[in-house]
C-alpha cells in the first residue's frame, strides 16, 4: 500500500523523533486524547506570529488552521510549519529572479522536514524556529524596529501637514507656521521629539533639533530646514515603514554574510562601505567610509557577491566601450585638446599603444577593433588605486580625483563602479595579512605613477547589497529606494503570497 504524502511525512517524522516505536499504532504529536494538544496550539501561535519576522501569517493558512483546531483537526499543521521554517531560514523569493546578476555563494540544501524533526525532538519548537532566522545582530534590531513601528499610533498621519506660507518653498528656523503642532506630534510618535516637549510659537528650539535628528535618520542634510525632501519623508506613515523594514529582513535571509573572518560590504542606498571582521561569531566594523555608486535610471550598480583577489596601484583606466561610444569619442571630436589634457591613449588588438589622437583611430574604437585607456596620473578616473573582484558586470572599487562629490548627500554619480572615500584605509584593511605592505609602502605605490598589481594572499569576500533600512545606535535609519528595488521586491512577495495562498490545501 502506498502512503499519502501527508501520512508518509508524519510517519517519517514520528519515527525520526522517536515518538513511537516501530510497529506501534501511529500517534499524532499534535493530538492528545483525540484533541489538538499543547503542541498544536503552540504551533498555531508560532505561525500567527510570523509577522513579527516580517512574514505573512496568511501564507500559512492561519485562519483556516485555527478553525480546524476548533473542530479538533490538526492534520495540516506539519505542512504549514515546514513552509514557515523554510521562509524564515531561506526567504520567500529567489534573489536571482529579481536581481539576475546577483549570484550568492552556494548554501547547503535546507530540509524543512528535517528541521521540523529536530525542533520536535528537542521539545523546544519556538527556540528551534528562532534559530533558523539570520544569525545577525542587525536582523534582531530590525525585528525590534518592526515591532516598534507596528505599535506606533498612525493618527498623526491622517491629516496632511498644512502648506507653507504663501511664497515660501521651505520652512526655516524661526518662522511661524500653523502646522507646528501636527509636526511635533509626528516627531513625538517617531521618537525624535520628547513626549513632553511643548509646541513652540515659532519653528525653533527643540522642534528644530528634532527635525535634525529625523533628517539624520532619513539620509537628508541635517540643516533643520523643512524643505520638500524632508516634508516627503515626514509624510511616510509608520505602516509604510513597517513594510520597508520587512523587506530589509527578507533580504537578510538571502544575503551571504559571515562568509569568512573578514568582509567588505557596500550598501547602495546608504552610499556607505563597511569593512568588518568576524571573531567567534561577533561582527566588528573596522572601517566605515562614504562611497559613490552608479547613477539611478541608467547606470545602477548591480548587486554582487564576489571575492576580491587583487589591488592595482596607479592603475590604467580602460574606458568601457559603451562610455567610449556614447560619451568619450563624441567629446574628443568636439574638443581634441581633451585627449592630451586627460592623458588618453589608444590600444590596438595586439596590445600596441598609440598616443596620437586621430580620426581613424576614433573610428576604429567605434568599430570595436581598438580601445582607449587613460594613463596613471592625477587625472585618472580611477584615482590612484583599484580594488579588483572579477565579475561579469566589470564592477570594481576605486578612488577618484573628484573627491568633492563625497560631500554630497546623494551620491549616485558613477557609471556603475564604486568610488571609495578613504582608499588608503581600505587598502590597509585589505592587505592586513600581508605585513610587508605597510601604510607608507601603500601610499608610495598609490603615488608612483606606474601601474602595479598586487595579488591578495587570500580572497576577500565583497558584497554589494541593497538595504533601505539599517538600525544604528538603537535607532532605525531609512534611505530612499534609489533603484526601485524595494518596489520590485514588494511586488514579487505579493505574487508569492497570492500563489501560495491559492494552492494551499488549508482552507
Amino acid at each position: 500500500m502506498r502512503l499519502s504524502r501527508r501520512t508518509g511525512l508524519r510517519a517519517a517524522l514520528l519515527l525520526a523523533t522517536g515518538l513511537r516505536p516501530a510497529g506501534a499504532a501511529e500517534p499524532d504529536p499534535w493530538q492528545v486524547d483525540g484533541r489538538p494538544g499543547a503542541l498544536a496550539h503552540e504551533t498555531l501561535a508560532l505561525l500567527e506570529a510570523a509577522d513579527s519576522h516580517g512574514l505573512e501569517p496568511a501564507d500559512y493558512g492561519t485562519a483556516a488552521l485555527r478553525a480546524a483546531l476548533d473542530r479538533g483537526d490538526a492534520s495540516d499543521l506539519a505542512a504549514a510549519l515546514q513552509r514557515y521554517l523554510h521562509d524564515l531560514h531561506r526567504g520567500r523569493v529567489d534573489p536571482q529572479r529579481i536581481h539576475p546578476p546577483f549570484r550568492p555563494p552556494p548554501r547547503p540544501p535546507f530540509d524543512a522536514a528535517a528541521a521540523l524533526n529536530e525542533a520536535l525532538a528537542g521539545g523546544r519548537l519556538a527556540e528551534a524556529a528562532a534559530a533558523l532566522a539570520p544569525p545577525l545582530p542587525q536582523y534582531e534590531r530590525l525585528r525590534a524596529a518592526l515591532a516598534q513601528h507596528r505599535a506606533m499610533d498612525g493618527a498623526a498621519w491622517r491629516q496632511p501637514l498644512p502648506p507653507w506660507p504663501a511664497g515660501q518653498r521651505s520652512l526655516d528656523p524661526g518662522a511661524a507656521w500653523p502646522g507646528l503642532g501636527a509636526l511635533a506630534e509626528r516627531l513625538r510618535v517617531l521618537g525624535d521629539l520628547a513626549p513632553d516637549a511643548p509646541v513652540p510659537a515659532a519653528y525653533d528650539g527643540a522642534l528644530v533639533d528634532a527635525v535634525r535628528r529625523f533628517q539624520q535618520r532619513h539620509g537628508l542634510a541635517d540643516d533643520g530646514r523643512l524643505g520638500r525632501a524632508t516634508l516627503a519623508a515626514l509624510d511616510v506613515p509608520p505602516a509604510a515603514r513597517v513594510q520597508q523594514i520587512a523587506l530589509a529582513m527578507e533580504r537578510l535571509r538571502w544575503t551571504p554574510l559571515l562568509q569568512g573572518p573578514r568582509m567588505v560590504v557596500v550598501n547602495i542606498p546608504e552610499f556607505m562601505l563597511r569593512a568588518y571582521t568576524v571573531e567567534d561569531g561577533r561582527i566588528t566594523v573596522r572601517e566605515t567610509m562614504r562611497v559613490i555608486v552608479g547613477a539611478a535610471f541608467d547606470h545602477g550598480t548591480p548587486l554582487l557577491a564576489e571575492d576580491m583577489r587583487s589591488i592595482e596601484f596607479s592603475p590604467y583606466w580602460n574606458v568601457p566601450p559603451s562610455i567610449a561610444r556614447q560619451e568619450l569619442v563624441p567629446r574628443l571630436r568636439r574638443d581634441p585638446a581633451h585627449w592630451v589634457k586627460e592623458g588618453f591613449e589608444f590600444v590596438g588588438p595586439g596590445g600596441e599603444v598609440q598616443t596620437t589622437l586621430s580620426a581613424a583611430r576614433l573610428q576604429a574604437v567605434l568599430a570595436g577593433s581598438w580601445r582607449i585607456r587613460q594613463r596613471p596620473g592625477p587625472r585618472n578616473a580611477l584615482g590612484d588605486i583599484k580594488f579588483v573582484f572579477p565579475n561579469a558586470e566589470a564592477i570594481y572599487l576605486h578612488h577618484t580625483p573628484a573627491t568633492q562629490l563625497f560631500d554630497r548627500q546623494r551620491r549616485d554619480f558613477s557609471h556603475g563602479c564604486i568610488r571609495v572615500e578613504a582608499p588608503l584605509a581600505l587598502a590597509r584593511f585589505v592587505l592586513q595579512d600581508q605585513p610587508d605592505w605597510t601604510a607608507a609602502r601603500i601610499q608610495a605605490a598609490m603615488g608612483q605613477g606606474t601601474a602595479q598589481a598586487v595579488r591578495l594572499q587570500a580572497p576577500l569576500p565583497v558584497l554589494i547589497t541593497y538595504g533601505t533600512v539599517l538600525v544604528k545606535g538603537g535607532r532605525p535609519f531609512f534611505f530612499d529606494d534609489l533603484y526601485g528595488h524595494d518596489r520590485q521586491l514588494a511586488a514579487a512577495l505579493r505574487r508569492h503570497s497570492a500563489a501560495v495562498q491559492a494552492r494551499s490545501p488549508v482552507r
